[in-house]
Parts: C-alpha cells; sequence; structure tokens
C-alpha cells in the first residue's frame, strides 16, 4: 500500500474552501463581537456623561471676609454667600470642604480639591458701599482651578464653582434688597440709588485663576496620566514578549519572524522554575524599560519632573508590580492568559484610573473598580509625584501600598499555583492525556 511519502506530497488546503465551513468562522466571531462589546462599554460607559454621574467631588469653599454684618442682619455677606452655596449644591453632587486660608493652600498642594471658592477679606464692606451707593463696581469672588488634578476634572469643578457663585448672588441681592429701606438707596440721589439696585439684584462678580500652578511642560496635566499609561503598557507588552521569549528559548512554543520558522530543542523544567525565570528577566528589562521611559520623555521631550529619582523608582516598581502580574496570570491561565492580563491591566483599569475623567464623575462600577484596579494607583502616584512636591497624602503613599499589595499578590498567586500544576504531575514536556 502506498503511503503519502511514496506518492509525493500532501494536497495543501486552500483558503476558499476552507473559508466555506461555518465552524471554522463561528468560535471567532463570537470571541471577537464580545470583545468588541465589552471594551465598548467599559471604555465609553465611564466617559459619555461625566456632570450625570457627578459624585461628591470635592471644592474647597473658603470665607475669609472679616467685616461685620451689615445693618439688620446678624451674620457677615461672606456667611450668607457660603450659606447659600450649600443650601444650593445638588444633594451628594457636590463635596464643599469649608477651610481658611491656611486649609486651602494644604488642600490644593495635596490634590484634595479639584477647585475653590473664595469669599475676600473686604466682602462685606465691599457689599456695604454697593447697598449705600458708593461704589460702582461689584465685589469679586475667586474661583480657583488645581490643573495638577487634569483639565478636565479642574474645569467641570471651576464650573460648578462659578455656577454656584453666580446663583448664590442672585439669592443673597435677593435679602439685601429686601432688607434696605428705600431712603437708603437714594441717600446720595436717585440715579446713585437706582445703580445701588440694580447692582444688588446680582452683586458678585466672579474671576477665575489657578490656585495651584503646574509646569508648562506638563500635558495640561495629563503628562502623570500618561506616564503611568506609558509604565503599563511597557510592563503589560514587554511581560507578554518575556514570556513568549522564553517559552520559544525552552522549545514550549515555535519562534516565527517573517518566513523563518524554528522549534527548539524542548528544555525539561518545571512550571514553577519557568515562571521563577521569566520574573527574574522581567525585573531586569523593566531597569530597561523604565530608564528608556525617563530618557525620552524627561530628557529629550523635557517633560516637567521636578523629583526624577522617585520618579524613576516609583515607574521601575510600578512596572515591576504589572509586568509580575503579567507572567503570574499568564501562567495560571495558559493561552488566555494574554487576554486575561489585557482585561486586568488595560481594560478595567483605564477608565477607572481617575486621571482623565475624575472617579467623582463616572459610575458606581468605574468608582468600585478604582479602589483596586493598578492604573488609578499609579497615576495617582505618579501625579503626587510631579504636581504636588512628592507628597505622601496627595496619593503617593497609596501608590506605594498597593504596589506592594500587587507584588506580593502576584508572587503568592504566580507560585500557587504553578506549584499545584507541578504537584499534579502536568508538566509541559510531555502530552497530557485527555479525558
Amino acid at each position: 500500500m502506498a503511503t503519502a511519502d511514496s506518492q509525493g506530497p500532501a494536497r495543501q488546503a486552500r483558503a476558499f474552501q476552507l473559508a466555506r465551513r461555518p465552524k471554522l468562522w463561528l468560535l471567532p466571531t463570537v470571541l471577537c463581537g464580545l470583545l468588541a462589546a465589552l471594551l465598548s462599554l467599559l471604555y465609553m460607559g465611564g466617559i459619555v456623561n461625566p456632570t450625570g454621574h457627578l459624585h461628591r467631588l470635592p471644592i474647597a469653599l473658603v470665607n475669609e471676609d472679616q467685616g461685620p454684618p451689615p445693618p439688620g442682619r446678624t451674620q457677615s455677606v461672606g456667611a450668607l454667600l457660603t450659606g447659600a452655596v450649600l443650601a444650593g449644591s445638588p444633594g451628594g453632587t457636590v463635596d464643599w470642604k469649608q477651610v481658611d486660608a491656611a486649609g486651602l493652600d494644604d488642600q490644593l498642594a495635596s490634590g484634595k480639591v479639584y477647585s475653590a471658592l473664595v469669599v475676600p477679606k473686604d466682602f462685606t464692606a465691599a457689599v456695604t458701599r454697593l447697598a449705600t451707593g458708593q461704589a460702582t463696581d461689584r465685589p469679586t469672588l475667586t474661583v480657583l482651578t488645581n490643573p495638577g488634578l487634569g483639565s478636565l476634572g479642574s474645569s467641570i469643578a471651576a464650573q460648578i464653582a462659578q455656577n454656584a457663585a453666580h446663583q448664590a448672588s442672585q439669592v443673597t441681592g435677593k435679602e439685601l434688597l429686601a432688607a434696605l429701606p428705600p431712603a437708603s438707596a437714594t441717600a446720595t440721589g436717585p440715579d446713585t440709588g437706582a445703580t445701588a439696585r440694580l447692582l444688588l439684584a446680582d452683586p458678585f462678580a466672579v474671576t477665575t485663576r489657578i490656585g495651584h500652578p503646574i509646569g508648562s511642560h506638563s500635558g495640561l496635566g495629563l503628562s502623570a496620566f500618561y506616564y503611568a499609561l506609558l509604565a503599563v503598557l511597557t510592563a503589560f507588552i514587554g511581560g507578554n514578549m518575556i514570556h513568549s521569549g522564553v517559552d520559544g528559548a525552552l522549545g514550549y512554543a515555535d519562534s516565527e519572524i517573517g518566513p523563518w520558522h524554528t522549534r527548539r530543542p524542548t528544555v525539561p523544567i518545571s512550571r514553577t522554575q519557568t515562571l521563577l525565570l521569566k520574573m527574574i528577566m522581567t525585573a531586569g528589562i523593566m531597569l530597561v524599560t523604565t530608564s528608556l521611559v525617563m530618557l525620552c520623555t524627561v530628557g529629550i521631550l523635557g517633560m516637567d519632573a521636578p523629583h526624577p529619582a522617585m520618579l524613576w523608582l516609583f515607574a521601575y516598581c510600578a512596572s515591576l508590580a504589572v509586568g509580575l502580574g503579567v507572567q503570574a496570570i499568564n501562567a495560571a491561565f495558559g493561552g488566555i492568559g494574554q487576554l486575561v492580563s489585557m482585561f486586568v491591566f488595560i481594560a478595567l483599569a483605564l477608565p477607572s484610573s481617575g486621571a482623565t475623567v475624575p472617579l467623582q464623575a463616572v459610575p458606581g462600577f468605574y468608582r468600585f473598580l478604582g479602589l483596586f484596579e493598578p492604573m488609578r494607583q499609579l497615576s495617582d502616584g505618579i501625579r503626587a509625584i510631579l504636581f504636588f512636591d512628592a507628597r505622601a497624602d496627595a496619593g503617593l503613599a497609596r501608590g506605594w501600598i498597593m504596589i506592594a499589595v500587587g507584588i506580593v499578590l502576584a508572587l503568592a498567586f504566580g507560585f500557587a499555583m504553578t506549584r499545584y500544576y507541578d504537584r499534579k504531575g502536568l508538566h509541559r514536556w510531555t502530552p497530557q492525556p485527555s479525558d
């Protein structure tokens, strides 16, 4: 009986013939469709309506007014204004933090508030002059922004503070007009009295300025997010490249570069020792990638980085945590490990980072993810280093803690799974019996 070899090369399959098989299409179509739907819902679900999902966005409210209460009132105008602001805020959308001037500086410098509304020291005196016709300009309230927390978050908070100031101005103006005797508005002449009443209808002007400046090479406050993204992406992609490269070098996977295909002899090695090798290589290679990221961004592009040594160390440890996590997941889940790690470190992490859209402006599901997803912890830590003088209470302490937790979890989970597989005799260098 003739064999295939004696008859010549076996007949090769044709692409169009195979494409007619429905079963060949089924699994890839279902998986790709699910992936597209999940990514769309995850990414767009966190940004389509930030103002509609506001939940306790922190904004400072500072009343520096030192003037005595106006005639017939028991409170200064500044106290009336702050009371109107607090009463006019929709429930649960804004977390107004009432602080003094020193507390405001600390809140801005630690990234605890996105904006601030400040009532000046001479506010009551200025309003009194306005009510008696001795002034022609409205007293001014100041809205301070905090661009280090991101341009979008700072902009939303500043807009909220401005709207609150305008609404409180109208409410307070009505109270002042109601308490104003007719003769007081005309004491200096009918025209002046009419002007005073007109100004008192909306007595306060609002001006906006930066409360905590950042450098001009900071991407309008977004450089922290993109630097954190670089740390995660280089670790995620690099970790998967290390995983594939080691498997190819040890003979557990084919190596293909263009038309060249090789399969090395299999090296007998346990799953635990393979994972240890990949983790050692990850720790070494992350030293190179972290240094190159800093060289390119800070050295070549000139990104503002006031604490470069701290930035490098934090970014390296962050990349190490992600890289070790990638190796642990790949070791545990095998062929689908890259997809699982992509969801853990990319798909779920980006929309819950709070770096572009504040966590206070996303649905509750993303706020929950932000408690443990790595991107939020890393971006907060890098933001503290870049914009808030590396203060621990600006997110840096939490970042360090979560990096340590991530490294411990990666080591514990990865080696627990590989040791379990090794004890069960599920070696990679021998074919496994089918059920």
